[in-house]
Order: C-alpha cells, then sequence, then structure tokens
C-alpha cells in the first residue's frame, strides 16, 4: 500500500552555483515536489554557491573534491559511501560537471536524472555543457531550443527521457541570454515536475 507520508530521499549533485537546486527547494516550498524531499547536497567543488544554498535550508551539504582523489575510481567510492549513508533513494545531477562510470550508474540504475539544456538528441552529449550548449544551438542557427530532463545511463546525455519542454531562440540572442530564457522557461519547470513524477513512481514500488 502507498505510504503518502513517505518521502523519497533525495540527493542533489551540483558543481557550480545551484540554480536547478534553488528551483527544487522553490518546488518543495510550492508543494510541486511533495513525494520527495532534498536531504543531501554534494558538491565536487568546494567553492559551489550550491553548498551555501543548501546550508541556509538546514540540508546536509557535502563536499568531495575530485581533486583530492587520485582517480575517477576513489572519487566515484566516495560518492556511493555518502549516498548509502545517507540512504538517498534518487540522486538529482543539477550541473554537476562529472561523466559517471558505468559502475556507479549500475549502483543506482533507474535512480539518477539529469537536466540538460538542450531538446536531447540535440546538442548532447559529451563535452556539451553550459554556454557550449547554448552557443552550438546559436551557431546551427536553430529557432527552438529548450532543455530535457533524463534518466542517466552510461551514454552521456542517453537515457530515457522524462520530460522535455521548448523555448523560442529570439534574434539577437547570446549564449547567456539563451542560457538565462532556458533556465527561466524550461529547466526550473521540468526538473522539478520530473523529480516528482519519479518520486512517485519509487513510492508506488513500496
Amino acid at each position: 500500500m502507498l505510504n503518502d507520508n513517505r518521502r523519497i530521499k533525495i540527493a542533489v549533485l551540483v558543481s557550480g552555483g545551484g540554480t536547478n537546486l534553488q528551483a527544487l527547494f522553490d518546488a518543495e516550498d510550492k508543494g510541486i515536489l511533495k513525494s520527495g524531499e532534498i536531504v543531501l547536497v554534494i558538491s565536487d567543488r568546494p567553492e559551489a554557491y550550491a553548498l551555501e544554498r543548501a546550508r541556509k535550508r538546514n540540508v546536509e551539504a557535502v563536499t568531495i573534491d575530485r581533486n583530492a582523489y587520485d582517480n575517477a575510481f576513489y572519487f566515484e567510492t566516495a560518492l556511493i559511501e555518502a549516498l548509502n549513508k545517507n540512504e538517498i533513494e534518487l540522486i538529482i545531477l543539477a550541473g554537476f560537471l562529472r561523466i559517471l562510470s558505468e559502475r556507479f550508474i549500475k549502483q543506482f540504475e533507474n535512480r539518477i536524472i539529469n537536466v540538460h539544456p538542450s531538446l536531447i538528441p540535440s546538442f548532447c552529449g559529451k563535452g556539451f555543457y553550459g554556454l557550449k550548449v547554448h552557443k552550438a544551438a546559436l551557431d546551427y542557427g536553430v529557432k527552438v531550443t529548450g532543455a530535457t530532463v533524463h534518466f542517466v545511463n552510461e551514454i552521456p546525455d542517453g537515457g530515457k527521457i522524462i520530460k522535455q519542454k521548448a523555448v523560442e531562440v529570439l534574434d539577437g540572442d547570446t549564449p547567456e541570454t539563451l542560457q538565462q530564457r532556458v533556465m527561466r522557461e524550461a529547466e526550473w519547470i521540468i526538473l522539478p515536475e520530473a523529480a516528482e513524477e519519479v518520486c512517485y513512481k519509487l513510492k508506488q514500488k513500496d
């Protein structure tokens, strides 16, 4: 039987400012994200402002600095230990600039989602992140771009799509203006919606 009171434990992995993390926090406050609860924020960069956003909400904020480990295996081992210690059930990659190994993904199969700032399969895969995605879209001349939330598998940006939202490209757009519009009109909307959808389904499996 579905326990309506139980909330799926979420960890958000970030590398930078954490604007998508803030969108998730805001969605919790508004009752959009109600089947899950963010209980852990992990950054691979100690200077990431996302950690401060977490601390302000009394959410556990942890730095696992990639530079402190000899290789990706040990870095990911530390990540896995932190996630297991907190009994994490869903991982959200929100501007996390590390490609996770097949070993890591298998540990949390169908429990990792990512937001990407394009309409996959356009402008995605290895090397496409941040402003590079928006520059590529403008260089190609597309009139519509957007964002995608998808499950993470061993292929970068290759997992099953959960949600997409289109955003118009305007004359005179720069990578920076386009990035801001895609975040405002797509990422910050569909990431919380997708998180709620996945958490609700995970609860049904209890």
